[in-house]
């Protein structure tokens, strides 16, 4: 299977049902950008703290990765920023140009693979913006290479990604609010479901995921060259695990 191309269909298919991570913010979530005030997600529910944005916005050049849905994008442009979000689905990028038409804000959407951003040179950002989604793809060094690769030396890359241990458990299941463990990690929606399961998945063209141990999202940075400076865990509301354990984690990484 062609995930890359799976995938765009189905988060252009999530855009039409109204995933809230396709949801662009509102014309007022502008207007405090545009005073200074940020409230940007990278995992559910905590905000980034500002101490993790450059200190100077205006000028910036940032790079929302894997991060459109009208969202990310738009706030650091009225703050700002030159912005160039990059993502795979044409109508998540679309929703971004929806806002920057609506407010008057320029920025740029770049179609493409999230480990493949030959597009730009080397050293062309100050800034990324990841939100959780590598979970969208089987290999996420590539990213963190990638990543490494563009951003200017001093930069900073701020990127949210799941616990793995999440995978460990009956999806459905967990949905209804029991916690059953039923899969060894690594976890892949097209090796561990059985074949009804991913009929089902695909016939719905449900994203399809795959956990990443915190080796390959916390070592991963660094081996690609990354000094981590920051890191904090977030709960999903909707979840019954997290009465349990905070599963989303949010890292902040400077290129020396």
């Amino acid at each position: 299977m062609d995930i890359r191309a799976y995938n765009r269909e189905a988060w252009n298919k999530e855009v039409e049902q109204g995933n809230p991570w396709t949801i662009p913010v509102s014309p007022e979530v502008i207007a405090a950008a545009r005073q200074g005030e940020l409230n940007l997600l990278l995992t559910p529910t905590r905000f980034v703290p500002r101490s993790w944005y450059p200190e100077e916005l205006h000028g910036c050049e940032i790079l929302c990765l894997a991060s459109g849905g009208g969202q990310q994008g738009p706030v650091l442009s009225a703050a700002g920023a030159n912005v160039t979000v990059y993502d795979n689905s044409p109508r998540q990028l679309q929703r971004d140009q929806e806002v920057a038409g609506r407010e008057g804000l320029s920025l740029r959407t770049v179609e493409g693979d999230m480990r493949d951003l030959s597009v730009f040179a080397d050293a062309s950002f100050d800034f990324i913006f990841h939100p959780v989604s590598n979970v969208f793809i089987p290999d996420i060094q590539p990213v963190w290479n990638e990543a490494y690769r563009v951003l200017r030396r001093g930069g900073a890359i701020v990127a949210g990604f799941n616990n793995p241990l999440v995978y460990l458990f009956d999806m459905d299941l967990m949905d209804a609010g029991k916690l059953v463990v039923r899969h060894k990690l690594p976890y892949s929606d097209l090796t561990h479901l059985t074949e009804e399961e991913r009929q089902r998945y695909t016939s719905q063209n449900l994203p399809l995921e795959f956990s990443h141990s915190l080796e390959e999202q916390i070592d991963g940075q660094l081996r690609a060259g990354f000094l981590l400076t920051g890191l904090f865990e977030d709960v999903d509301p909707g979840s019954i695990l997290s009465d349990y354990i905070p599963y989303f984690i949010a890292t902040r990484a400077i290129k020396p």
